[in-house]
């Protein structure tokens, strides 16, 4: 089976959790720091308390990957977000999700390509591949950590080959 990632929207992705992304001619926000700095609250609660967990800000330093990519397994996160943010320039990554709820089949799988500038925060329960970065570099990833490991990982049958169009 063959999937083909799409490029992120924040619509498109709603399903799964929300997009991060300010670009340019991004307009809103509050200025702080004496007009400064302008200050764009992205998302309100990332759902990271339940069961005494607690948030963590990790640094993923992630290799290229080589695309098509076969997903063999999909993993979630039932109780708590993750989400991934791009550092240092333009950092593309593929996003394989699935709703929440049972261990997903292989056409239940839904992929996204980000521009390099996009972050997301997968919502509790989703399904999702491990990071798959397109380019080489950092992500700062916000999780709950707790414990005990919230991490269940499914088989996927067959196996998915995604890619992106780019």
């Amino acid at each position: 089976m063959k999937l083909i990632a799409q490029p992120l929207t924040a619509d498109g992705f709603a399903p799964y959790g929300t997009m991060i992304a300010v670009h340019d001619d991004f307009e809103g926000g509050r200025l702080i720091n004496g007009g400064t700095t302008r200050r764009f609250d992205l998302i309100d609660d990332l759902h990271l308390g339940a069961d005494g967990g607690r948030p963590v800000l990790a640094l993923f330093r992630a290799q290229a990957r080589s695309f098509p990519h076969a997903v063999t397994e999909m993993e979630r996160h039932a109780l708590g977000s993750q989400t991934f943010v791009p550092m240092g320039g333009q950092r593309r990554f593929v996003i394989v999700v699935a709703r929440a709820g049972a261990a997903p089949s292989a056409n239940a799988l839904t992929a996204f390509v980000t521009d390099g500038r996009q972050g997301v925060m997968l919502a509790p329960g989703t399904w999702h591949h491990a990071l798959l970065a397109v380019d080489a570099g950092d992500f700062v990833v916000v999780e709950r950590v707790a414990a005990t490991v919230d991490c269940d990982v499914s088989d996927v049958n067959p196996t998915v080959s995604v890619t992106w169009a780019g």
